[in-house]
C-alpha cells in the first residue's frame, strides 16, 4: 500500500506569517468594522436623535427594556423633530402625513425585517401581519377579509352579544358593590375574559369559557404576559432575528410542549385547530370555516390563530380598560354619556343588547370611543416601514427630508395621538367634544384630518388591522352597557391599575374597581 507523505512546512510558514502579521490583520478588521459603521451612520447624519443612535442600538436596547418605548418615542420626536433618528439604520416619525404616504395603497415602501423577527411564531411560518412579500400579504388579506367583515360569519354580532351578557352576569352575581360592604373587582382581568371568550367564539366556534369560569381556563393570559417579557428582552439584545434560524429556534425558542408562555399558547392553539378540523366546516359561521373555504392551509390556520388570540384580545382590552378608566375619573363625561346611553333605552332603540345600527347614531359614545383610542393607544409596536431602493424625498412640516433607501422608518404612537398641533393645545387632555364638531373650533376638513390620523390606530392603507371593526364593536358595546347597567368607581384612585408597555404591547392588571346596579332606566 502507498503512503502519501504530507509536509506541513508549507502549511507552518503561513501560519508563521500570519501569526507576524496579527497585529495588521487585527486593525486592518477593526478598521474594515469602523469604516461600516461610519458608513451607516454618515447615511442619516442630517438626522438628529439621542447620543450615540448613530453608532449603536444602546439608546433602544435601554427604553425597551425601560417598558416605557412610547414615552421615550414621542420624547425624541418632541425635542429633535418629527423626522428623528433612533439607531443606525432606523427613523422615528410623528408625522400623519409620512405615515400616510409610507403606507399608502400604491406605496413603494415595505415592511421591514422587524415583522418577521418581532411576530413570527415559527421560523419561515408567516401569518398576515409578520409577512414581507407584498402580493403574498395581499393575497393573505383578500383570503382572510370575509371571516373578518362578518359577510361569511353572519352570526358575529349575536355571538359578541352572547359573550357580553356573559360578563355582565358575572359582574351582577359575584361583584355588586351595596351599602352592606364593597366588593372590588379587577376589571382588566374581567375584561380579558370576555375578549378572550369573542375571539374563540367568533374565531373557532367555541368560547374557552373564561367569564362562566370566572378564570383563566388555558393560562392564556399568564402565558401572554410570559411570552410577552421574553419577546422584549430579546427584541433589546438584538436576539428576535436569530430566532429564525430553525436549529437555534429549536433549542431556545417557544415549543407547543412548554408549560407556560407563547409555547403553551401555542401548543393549545394546535389543539384548537385540531379539534375543530375534526368538525365539518358545512353551515359553520365562523372566522376558521371562512379562512378555510378561501384556500388557508391547516398551518395557516395556525399561525393566524395565535395572532388573533394575542392580537385580538390584548389590544382590544387595553382599549375597554384605558376609555373607561378616563371614563371614570372625568364625572362631567361620565355622566353626559350616560344621558345619552339611557336616552337611547328610553327610546326603544335598545331593548337588549344594544345593536351596531344603534350604536352608530349615538355621536358622544362614538366621540368617546376615539378619544379613548386616542388618549390611550392600545398598540405602539414601531412597525417599521422601509424606504424604497433609490430614496424618496419627503415634505414633513414643510420642510424637506431626503431618506435614503433602506432605513427603517418606524410609527411614533404616542407622538402622532398627542400632537398639539393636530389635536390642539390640549391634546393630552381626554375631551371626546374635540370630536363633534358643533362643539369644536375646527372646520370639517380640520377634523377629517384627525379622523384620519386616529385611523392609523388600527394601521393604515394596505396594512389596516382586518380585525378593525369587530374591535370597535366590542369596545363600543362594553362601554355602552357598562354604563347602562351600572355605576363605577375607582376602589383606588392614586393608583388606579398597573400598565407595562412590553415592546408596543401593553399588559395591564390590578384595576381595582367598585360597580353598584343602577336603578332601572324610566
Amino acid at each position: 500500500m502507498w503512503r502519501v507523505k504530507v509536509s506541513t512546512g508549507l502549511d507552518m510558514s503561513l501560519l508563521v506569517q500570519l501569526y507576524a502579521l496579527r497585529w495588521l490583520l487585527l486593525s486592518a478588521a477593526v478598521a474594515l468594522y469602523l469604516a461600516d459603521k461610519y458608513r451607516r451612520y454618515d447615511r442619516l447624519r442630517h438626522f438628529h436623535g439621542p447620543f450615540g443612535t448613530g453608532w449603536s442600538e444602546f439608546w433602544h436596547a435601554r427604553v425597551i427594556l425601560g417598558l416605557h418605548s412610547h414615552l421615550a418615542y414621542q420624547d425624541v420626536n418632541d425635542k429633535y423633530g418629527p423626522v428623528a433618528r433612533v439607531g443606525p439604520n432606523e427613523l422615528v416619525t410623528s408625522s400623519p402625513e409620512l405615515l400616510a404616504h409610507m403606507n399608502a395603497v400604491r406605496s413603494q415602501y415595505t415592511r421591514s425585517y422587524w415583522f418577521n423577527a418581532a411576530t413570527r411564531v415559527e421560523p419561515g411560518k408567516d401569518h398576515v401581519f409578520s409577512q414581507l412579500d407584498e402580493q403574498k400579504h395581499t393575497k393573505r388579506r383578500q383570503q382572510m377579509a370575509a371571516g373578518y367583515s362578518g359577510k361569511e360569519n353572519l352570526s358575529l354580532e349575536s355571538d359578541i352579544d352572547g359573550r357580553l351578557q356573559e360578563l355582565l352576569t358575572l359582574i351582577r352575581t359575584k361583584y355588586m358593590s351595596t351599602s352592606a360592604g364593597a366588593k372590588p373587582m379587577d376589571l382588566a382581568r374581567k375584561v380579558q375574559y370576555f375578549t378572550l371568550d369573542v375571539i374563540s367564539t367568533i374565531g373557532f366556534g367555541e368560547a374557552f369559557g373564561d367569564l362562566q369560569a370566572d378564570a383563566d381556563l388555558n393560562d392564556y393570559i399568564k402565558s401572554g404576559e410570559q411570552g410577552l417579557t421574553v419577546v422584549t428582552i430579546s427584541a433589546a439584545l438584538g436576539l428576535t432575528k436569530y430566532l429564525q434560524w430553525p436549529p437555534l429556534a429549536r433549542l431556545l425558542g417557544p415549543s407547543e410542549k412548554d408549560r407556560s408562555g407563547f409555547g403553551k399558547m401555542m401548543g393549545v392553539a394546535r389543539k384548537l385547530i385540531d379539534s375543530r378540523l375534526e368538525k365539518s366546516t358545512d353551515g359553520r359561521s365562523d372566522m376558521l370555516a371562512s379562512f378555510m373555504h378561501h384556500g388557508l392551509s391547516k398551518e395557516d390556520l395556525f399561525s393566524e390563530a395565535v395572532l388573533q388570540i394575542l392580537a385580538g384580545s390584548d389590544t382590544t382590552a387595553t382599549a375597554i380598560r384605558s376609555t373607561m378608566l378616563y371614563l371614570v375619573a372625568h364625572p362631567r363625561i361620565y355622566y353626559r354619556l350616560q344621558a345619552e346611553v339611557d336616552a337611547a333605552v328610553r327610546s326603544g332603540a335598545a331593548p337588549g343588547i344594544v345593536q351596531d345600527t344603534t350604536l352608530r347614531n349615538l355621536p358622544y359614545l362614538q366621540a368617546v370611543v376615539r378619544e379613548g383610542l386616542r388618549i390611550f393607544p392600545p398598540v405602539t409596536d414601531v412597525v417599521p416601514k422601509k424606504v424604497p431602493e433609490g430614496g424618496d424625498r419627503v415634505t414633513v412640516d414643510g420642510k424637506q427630508y431626503f431618506l435614503p433607501g433602506g432605513t427603517d422608518v418606524s410609527y411614533n404612537a404616542w407622538g402622532v395621538h398627542h400632537d398639539k398641533a393636530m389635536f390642539g393645545e390640549d391634546a393630552d387632555r381626554f375631551r371626546p367634544e374635540r370630536w363633534l364638531l358643533e362643539e369644536n373650533s375646527a372646520n370639517e376638513d380640520k377634523l377629517t384630518a384627525m379622523r384620519r390620523t386616529t385611523e392609523m390606530i388600527f394601521g393604515y392603507g394596505k396594512y389596516q388591522c382586518l380585525g378593525k371593526p369587530i374591535a370597535w364593536l366590542e369596545i363600543t358595546k362594553t362601554v355602552f352597557e357598562f354604563l347602562r347597567h351600572f355605576d363605577w368607581g375607582l376602589a383606588h384612585p392614586d393608583d388606579p391599575w398597573k400598565s407595562t408597555n412590553y415592546n408596543g404591547i401593553f399588559v395591564q392588571e390590578h384595576m381595582w374597581v367598585l360597580v353598584s346596579e343602577r336603578e332601572p332606566t324610566a
